[in-house]
């Protein structure tokens, strides 16, 4: 399949914990957004909570979901920009400072990339990783919050960097199954802040704001504070637990508990008449009426969880009730109706849901929470590529796996 010129296509890859999404966006010169001229999704099997846990199952969904957005964009696919999930991710906020290298003391992006090595000059395990490094303020001289050092002149530089860090084993899995797709991975960039590249805006980041993704299985947390990351995290629990929550609870399968959850749970009941019994079509028998608070009781507790653990990062940021621009709420269990009520009522905060938006093509597709994170690697894998590599912004040369490590290009 002939592709179209290279430099205009752009391509995100998101093998989640339910299914694996790729999007294909075409660039012109001098628009805004790219358009959505292909699609492509799959379910899987061969994850859990953001892990490959089969390769053969996870090689076969990804080729599906890729094989799908060929047909759809007739572009042949052969790389992209990945999403990187799961429990084993953690990140950190650190320091670095050196003295200017110049004898005019004007700060160069070679300095650059020397306080940025001293803030990655962490003790980690030795199966863990360092994936992708921000850079969210320097100081020169006692002079806080610059944003651009370069040209300026001073004796100190200093950084602050958030750094977000992987399992080894984790990756390479990942990694391994991409590759034997027949995929080239161009970057990896932790989900929930890909979710955030396709739904924020600047002001809602200067203001403070945090993304909810809600997987499958996981549920990441990215927090922004005066236009940069404050905090990310990915918690191992997400909507799919309370499908199996729901099958365990009325005793029947996972793919029927999944359409109970769909057709007939909602989030936040308001004042519903708990006490109304609800006929389950996708139960078998007679006895298959339960009550909305049946119904509540089972998936209610997980939701709660969910925003119990979502509130506990926030509280270690330091922006428990105390961001402005609320919450945004992504991925698949974002859907469910009334999430934004109780995500209100649990974190004490303004709520909304995140689509993407602006965008031509097959935008009915993308028109969904769910496509948040696929959309936003895709923009980013389109940010990379107009960004020239500039000497001294590059942090690879400090770790063993260079590819690992990217700056932060989002807006």
């Amino acid at each position: 399949m002939a592709a179209k010129s290279t430099e205009e296509i752009y391509i995100g890859l998101d093998v989640g914990s339910t299914k694996v999404c790729c999007i294909v966006g075409l660039h012109e010169e001098g628009v805004a957004y790219p358009s959505i001229i292909g699609v492509g999704v799959a379910p899987t099997s061969g994850m859990r909570k953001g892990v490959v846990v089969d390769v053969e199952e996870t090689v076969s969904s990804i080729t599906a979901a890729v094989d799908e957005a060929e047909r759809i964009s007739g572009i042949a696919i052969d790389r992209a920009t990945i999403g990187v999930d799961g429990g084993h991710v953690q990140s950190l906020n650190s320091k670095g400072v050196i003295a200017v290298g110049r004898a005019d003391q004007e700060i160069t992006v070679d300095d650059l990339q020397r306080v940025e090595e001293a803030a990655t000059a962490i003790q980690l395990p030795p199966n863990r990783e360092i994936l992708q490094v921000f850079p969210r303020s320097y100081t020169v001289d006692g002079q806080t919050n610059v944003k651009d050092p370069v040209g300026m002149n001073g004796v100190r530089l200093e950084v602050e960097a958030h750094i977000v860090t992987g399992a080894t084993p984790a990756i390479k899995s990942l990694e391994r199954s991409i590759y034997q797709a027949g995929i080239e991975i161009q970057g990896q960039v932790l989900v929930p802040l890909a979710a955030a590249r396709a739904v924020l805006t600047k002001r809602q980041k200067e203001l403070g704001v945090a993304v909810i993704d809600i997987g499958g299985g996981t549920t990441g947390v990215a927090v922004y504070e005066e236009g940069d990351i404050l905090s990310s995290s990915v918690l191992p629990v997400g909507a799919g637990h309370i499908t199996n929550d729901l099958a365990i609870g009325l005793k029947t399968d996972v793919d029927r508990a999944e359409k109970i959850k769909l057709k007939h749970v909602r989030a936040h009941v308001g004042k519903a008449n708990m006490s109304e019994k609800i006929r389950l079509e996708e139960l078998d028998g007679d006895d298959n009426f339960v009550t909305r608070r049946e119904l509540q009781d089972i998936a209610g507790a997980r939701l709660e969880e969910i925003f119990q653990l979502v509130r506990q990062e926030l509280k270690k940021a330091g922006k428990d009730q105390l961001l402005p621009g609320g919450v945004v709420l992504t991925g698949g269990g974002a859907k469910m109706p009334g999430i934004e009520d109780l995500a209100k009522e649990l974190l004490g905060l303004p709520a909304a849901i995140g689509k993407p938006e602006g965008f031509t093509g097959i935008v009915d597709r993308i028109s969904d929470p769910a496509f948040a994170a696929p959309v936003g690697l895709m923009l980013e894998n389109m940010s990379r590529a107009h960004s020239a590599p500039v000497p001294g912004r590059a942090i690879g040369q400090t770790v063993d796996r260079i590819k690992g490590i990217f700056k932060n290009l989002l807006p």
